[in-house]
């Protein structure tokens, strides 16, 4: 029985660990060949052979996503290794200036240190932020947008934003405003690429059970804590993301365009 990514090409950014990491083996299962997109060659390189271990197709581009040389290439690569890009997930980001991909962090801890609100926080902070998950998921996105456009062939672009798109967070301004933009961004893109069949969405998670929240979950009472947040009393895994993204990549979703869904748990009712 073919996958419902069957013969697709499916470019994923963070796929080094996490979110990223579970999409992109989701993918492979369905069907497609992917392309591991990251900063860190080594996971980047663990991913590749966990998609050939399943019985998979996938290559690994080192890629920093606010550099448009970057993004360039990675898209460039994926068409001369695959022939085509049919799917984009944008999944790469940060919490906070100084994290690092895959390792533990720690900035979904500090909104209520002084030194983190708006006013006291240091310029550079806010422009690495910004360049990562907002300015990279649009170069991301230009890029693959006009390799589709180019091909005549449509395609679905899937952005991950956050709950804190909408929901404003003390001390993670820059984080809240990134995601905020990552919205946006999703929706004109989805009215400037609707004639060329390119839809385009955005996945909202809530508290993920990744190494990006590893502050939070640091023991079983902070775990506890987090989880009392959560509505349906259980933190999301990896797995709740690939699943969304691949509702978004496929033909289940066909008449969706411009929207954003919220993998959380319950936590956004608003």
């Amino acid at each position: 029985m073919a996958g419902q990514l069957e013969g697709k090409v499916a470019v994923i950014t963070g796929a080094a660990s996490g979110m990223g990491r579970q999409t992109s083996l989701l993918f492979a299962s369905e069907g497609a060949k992917i392309v591991v997109a990251d900063l860190d060659q080594e996971r980047g390189a663990e991913t590749v052979q966990l998609v050939a271990e399943a019985g998979g197709d996938a290559v690994f581009v080192r890629t920093d996503s606010s550099r448009e040389t970057d993004t360039e290439a990675l898209a460039d690569a994926a068409v001369t290794t695959y022939g085509q890009i049919d799917v984009l997930v944008a999944a790469a980001g940060i919490s906070h200036a100084s994290y690092v991909s895959g390792e533990a962090g720690d900035g979904f801890a500090q909104e209520w240190r002084d030194e983190n609100m708006l006013v006291n926080a240091p310029l550079e902070r806010w422009e690495k932020v910004l360049d990562v998950n907002l300015t990279g998921v649009m170069l991301t996105d230009r890029a693959v947008a006009r390799r589709m456009i180019e091909a005549d062939g449509g395609g679905a672009i899937v952005n991950i934003a956050s709950g804190m798109a909408k929901v404003p967070i003390r001390g993670l301004a820059d984080y809240c405003v990134s995601k905020a933009g990552v919205w946006m961004l999703t929706k004109v893109l989805a009215l400037e690429l609707s004639r060329y069949g390119i839809r385009v969405n955005a996945i909202a998670p809530g508290i993920i059970d990744t190494p990006m929240i590893a502050s939070m979950v640091a023991d079983e009472e902070r775990r506890q804590q987090t989880i009392r947040r959560v509505p349906l009393g259980r933190l999301g895994e990896p797995s709740d993301i690939a699943s969304t993204a691949l509702f978004l990549a496929t033909e289940a979703s066909s008449y969706f365009s411009g929207q954003m869904l919220h993998p959380d748990g319950g936590m956004f009712t608003g």
